[in-house]
């Protein structure tokens, strides 16, 4: 039997980063399904840091993580930051949903076609009717980012557990018992940072049904035009979120932004999903994608509201949801870390009634 102050399930960026704060306060494992932290969401991110990414709620925590990221002292010694801008660019029939996106963000500056042009010379601009750049998008360093929790959690005395599926989880006298890979462990608090798997979690432990559900996206490396220099471009996207382009090693990583619900797996690239999301891509560029050189699909887990759920569950006394981040799971776990050890241990989390109500799990009580 392994006794500690808090188990946290799930080794992504989320539960690492959690496990890194919570362990100032106590000692703690972290237990992990796969063979390698960070295996799933977290290791197939598009590590992007977008401020207007996002509902009011997440953006309220992005603006709480942007201090850290520019300066993760205990984490890095630099920036897990560097410079990329983001340009949204829409045509005629997607001009509404821009104009909702512009009036809704701050930051952004309007762009011309031929701006547009000037900036990604592959892009077409007879197709282009309204565009923006947000310049303060910037790329991540989530492998960076990821080594340095994990160094902070174990510098504290915390402990990583691979090839760890949780198979059963009971309280008794104010203390879960968690059996997983052939090893038993207790703690009073269990944080529940399993990703595509938090429901399947919460419901083992006896939690509120949180309508969690997880969804494929899938992206793909593709060569970039011959002789262009790509990693001076930006990032761009579609208005309505039908494709997605961000340099990449000197070439592009292309998203079709499908969201297709699934079961919680190891999820792959569907072959017909790709070829649409890159033909939606090649409409608005002169580049003819001859070939894929690399694909893969993640998850992204959300609750239809759309906001990350954080905090005790008001069913299962000791379990502490930390689940539904989307795709913002990056870009908001410096913040959501913080907060996970404020609400924890009953100290300030530093942020506004409004947006506590908006990520409890409590709101997830049917009347």
């Amino acid at each position: 039997m392994h006794v500690t102050d808090f188990i946290v399930i799930g080794g992504g960026i989320a539960g690492i980063s959690a496990a890194a704060h919570l362990a100032r306060q106590g000692t703690v494992v972290v237990l992990e399904a796969e063979a390698q932290h960070g295996y799933h969401s977290t290791g197939r991110s598009a590590a992007i840091f977008v401020r207007n990414y996002g509902n009011e709620t997440l953006r309220t925590l992005n603006a709480a993580s942007a201090p850290v990221l520019e300066t993760p002292e205990g984490i890095s010694d630099s920036s897990l930051l560097s410079p990329r801008g983001e340009v949204m660019v829409a045509t005629e029939e997607e001009l509404p949903v821009f104009e909702d996106y512009m009036a809704g963000s701050s930051g952004l500056e309007r762009l011309s076609a031929q701006q547009v042009l000037e900036l990604i010379p592959m892009m077409r601009p007879d197709r282009i009717a309204g565009a923006m750049i947000e310049w303060e998008a910037q790329d991540i360093d989530v492998d960076r980012m990821l080594s340095g929790y994990l160094r902070q959690l174990r510098h504290a005395g915390g402990t990583l557990v691979t090839k760890a599926r949780v198979k059963e989880m009971r309280r008794a006298e104010g203390v879960w018992t968690v059996e997983a890979g052939g090893q038993r462990y207790q703690a009073p608090v269990v944080v529940n940072a399993a990703g595509g798997w938090a429901g399947a979690v919460g419901d083992m432990a006896g939690g509120v049904a949180v309508p969690l559900t997880p969804y494929r996206r899938s992206a793909a490396i593709v060569p970039g035009p011959v002789g262009a220099d790509v990693m001076a471009w930006p990032m761009v996207c579609s208005a309505n979120e039908t494709w997605y382009a961000k340099p990449e090693v000197g070439k592009l990583m292309v998203s079709p932004a499908d969201e297709d619900p699934v079961e919680p797996h190891d999820v792959w690239a569907e072959d017909m999903v790709l070829a649409e999301g890159i033909h939606r891509f090649e409409q608005m560029v002169t580049l003819e994608v001859t070939r894929v050189e690399h694909s893969w699909a993640g998850m992204r887990s959300f609750v239809p509201d759309r906001s990350p759920v954080v905090g005790f569950d008001p069913q299962a006394e000791g379990l502490f949801w930390l689940a539904g981040q989307g795709g913002y799971g990056v870009q908001t776990a410096p913040a959501l870390a913080a907060l996970t050890e404020a609400l924890v241990t009953g100290s300030d989390p530093g942020l506004a009634a409004p947006i506590l109500s908006a990520l409890t799990p409590h709101r997830f009580i049917k009347d």
